[in-house]
C-alpha cells in the first residue's frame, strides 16, 4: 500500500507540474493582461499536433518539442495582434464569446490538416524504461517531465520575481499608463507575455503527448483544470499557480486510484468500482470550493 501512494504521489506531482505550464500561461495571461482567453487550451492542442508531426517526421523527440514551442509561440503573436489585442478594452462576456470562436475555429483547422484520427507521439527511446525508486519501478519519462515541470516553475519565478523583464510585466499590469510614460512599450510587452505562455502550452502538450490521446478537443478538458488551479492559486500569482497545480495533481490522481479501494471497504465491487470514479472526479471541485470558502481570493492572491 505504502509503495501504491508513493507511486500514485509521483504521478500526480508530474500532472500538477505540467498542468503548471499550462496554468502558469493562463494566469499571466488571465490576471496580468485581464483578458480572458478560453482559446488557451487550444494552443496546448496545437501544440501537441506540431510536436508529434514533427517528430515523426524528424525522428527527434527535442525537435519536436522546440518546433512545436516556436511555432506555437508564433501562432499566439499572430492571434494577439490580429484579433486579441482589440479585445483587451472590451468586457469580460466579449472576451469569452470571441476566444470561444476560436476554439471551434482552431478544432475545424486542426481536422482539415491533420484528419479526426489520432496522432501518435512516441517518448524518446532512451526514456522508454523503468528506473528503480525504492522498492518499485517507475517510468523514466514520468520522472523527465518532473524534472522538466520543476525547472519551468524556477526559472519562470526567477523571471517574474527577480528580473527587469518581471518587474516591467508587474508594473504595466499595475499601472499602464503610468508604465507607458516611463519609456516601456507595454503593447510590445505583452505581446511577448502572451507569446511566452503560449510556448509554455505547447511544452505541455508535447510532454504529455506520449502519455495522453493526440486528438481534436484534447485542450478543452485540461483548460477547464487550469482555471480551477488559478482560482485556487490566487488569479495572477504564479506560487498561487504551482501550489494550485500540485493541490490539483495530488488530489486528482491519489483520488483515483484510493477512493474505489476505500469503498470497497463499505459497498460491493460493483458498486465501489462505479462510485469511486464518479467521486473522485469531483474532488478537486470541492477542494476549489471549501478553499474559496476559506479564501476567497484564493490562496496567493496576487497584490499591486
Amino acid at each position: 500500500m505504502t509503495q501504491l501512494i508513493l507511486e500514485q504521489a509521483l504521478n500526480g506531482l508530474q500532472f500538477g507540474l505540467m498542468l503548471f505550464l499550462l496554468a502558469a500561461g493562463l494566469t499571466l495571461v488571465f490576471g496580468i493582461m485581464d483578458m480572458i482567453n478560453l482559446a488557451h487550451g487550444s494552443l496546448y492542442m496545437v501544440g501537441a499536433y506540431l510536436a508529434a508531426e514533427v517528430t515523426q517526421a524528424s525522428g527527434s523527440f527535442i525537435t519536436g518539442v522546440g518546433v512545436a514551442m516556436l511555432g506555437t509561440g508564433v501562432l499566439a503573436v499572430v492571434l494577439e495582434v490580429v484579433l486579441l489585442r482589440r479585445l483587451y478594452a472590451r468586457n469580460h462576456l466579449a472576451q469569452v464569446l470571441a476566444t470561444f470562436a476560436l476554439i471551434l475555429i482552431a478544432n475545424e483547422c486542426v481536422r482539415i490538416v491533420w484528419g479526426a484520427q489520432t496522432l501518435m507521439l512516441n517518448a524518446p527511446d532512451a526514456l522508454s524504461g523503468p528506473v528503480r525508486i525504492g522498492g518499485f519501478l517507475y517510468p523514466s519519462y514520468r520522472l523527465l517531465i518532473i524534472g522538466v515541470g520543476a525547472l519551468i516553475a524556477g526559472l519562470l519565478y526567477v523571471l517574474v520575481a527577480r528580473t527587469r523583464i518581471g518587474m516591467w510585466v508587474r508594473a504595466g499590469a499595475s499601472n499602464r499608463e503610468m508604465t507607458e510614460a516611463l519609456g516601456i512599450n507595454v503593447r510590445l510587452l505583452f505581446t511577448a507575455v502572451f507569446a511566452f505562455g503560449a510556448a509554455l502550452c505547447a511544452l505541455a502538450g508535447a510532454m504529455l503527448g506520449p502519455l495522453l490521446a493526440v486528438q481534436v478537443g484534447m485542450g478543452e478538458s485540461i483548460l477547464i483544470l487550469a482555471f480551477v488551479v488559478i482560482v485556487i492559486g490566487g488569479i495572477g500569482s504564479i506560487r498561487g499557480a504551482l501550489v494550485g497545480s500540485l493541490l490539483v495533481g495530488l488530489v486528482d490522481t491519489l483520488g483515483r486510484a484510493m477512493l474505489p479501494a476505500m469503498l470497497r471497504a463499505l459497498f460491493s465491487p460493483e458498486v465501489a468500482s462505479s462510485l469511486g470514479p464518479a467521486l473522485a472526479s469531483v474532488l478537486i471541485y470541492v477542494l476549489m470550493a471549501a478553499i474559496l470558502f476559506w479564501r476567497p481570493e484564493g490562496l496567493f492572491p496576487a497584490r499591486a
